[in-house]
């Protein structure tokens, strides 16, 4: 890429879906990427076409001991750390009275805790540094819900708060983070990403649309392009003032304005009502 100055990434993730197709973006553009996954052999193609610009380590995102270990490993082979995209993920498809516990903490150690846990790892590094970049791919499901996907949303909209904050807290250090709000992309992530909670017969009318959109019968028939996504964050990473927060695809273009005009029209047509919470102004009491 003509006047591309390259970055060193670290993508968790990186075997399938957004999380390859962003890693062969990077890669085409000239960077060098640390590409982790649960399997790294699954990225052994990357590493004949690329060389040592690609860093294929294994990681599971769930225990903080090995990531704080493979973070500083992927500092010192790599040198530097410009770029985090975090990316591993999963979906859970269920009601929220359908799913189970273990789904639910499983869940969240992944999508929200494994985030976490890869962000404190590589925050010493970008400190250090004295820049970096955080991409934390969340989803339009960060911004609203859907029926039958309650607790992945919920762990995207604790990934947002967490990330939001994150970015307060760090801009002092150079250090930029920009939530990554997808719609839908075609990989397989309706497909081979997803666990299913068992279905409650009484939740069978309410559910069934959402059940059979989940079913994997739409993977890979998305309207989003994975590889598009990847253009578009290489764009981001060059912009003199990237955003907090980044829409991809014009499905979650289109819908999150419309989820935040009905929300603050909610809280117009309510504020009478939240007005009357308030000590009274001549109350001395405690």
């Amino acid at each position: 890429m003509s006047g591309h100055t390259p970055r060193t990434w670290l993508v968790t993730g990186a075997s399938r879906g957004l999380g390859r197709a962003i890693t062969e973006v990077a890669l085409e553009a000239g960077d060098r990427v640390v590409a982790t996954a649960r399997t790294p052999e699954t990225l052994d193609d990357l590493v004949e076409r690329y060389g040592d610009r690609v860093v294929p380590l294994a990681l599971d995102v769930t225990d903080r001991a090995a990531v704080l270990a493979t973070v500083a490993e992927a500092a010192e082979r790599a040198g530097r750390i410009d770029v985090l995209l975090n990316n591993a993920g999963y979906g859970l498809a269920g009601g929220v009275e359908e799913v189970d516990e273990r789904q639910v903490r499983d869940q969240f150690d992944v999508n929200f805790f494994g985030a976490l846990w890869v962000t404190q790892a590589v925050l010493p590094v970008m400190r250090r540094q004295g820049a970096g970049h955080i991409l934390q791919m969340s989803s339009i499901a960060g911004l609203t819900t859907y029926p039958n996907l309650g607790m992945y949303c919920a762990g995207k909209w604790a990934l947002e708060a967490m990330s939001e904050t994150l970015a307060l807290e760090v801009a002092g250090f150079g250090i930029r983070v920009t939530i990554v709000e997808p719609g839908e992309f075609r990989t397989e992530w309706s497909a081979g990403s997803m666990v299913r909670a068992t279905p409650m017969p009484e939740y069978d009318e309410v559910l069934a649309g959402r059940r059979h959109g989940l079913s994997g019968a739409y993977a890979h028939l998305q309207p989003g392009d994975p590889r598009k996504a990847g253009e578009a964050l290489l764009k981001l990473l060059d912009a003199e003032r990237p955003p907090l927060r980044i829409l991809l695809g014009n499905s979650a273009a289109d819908l999150a304005p419309r989820v935040l005009r009905e929300r603050l029209a909610e809280w117009e047509e309510w504020d009478a009502l939240a007005r009357t919470t308030d000590h009274d102004e001549t109350d001395t009491g405690p």
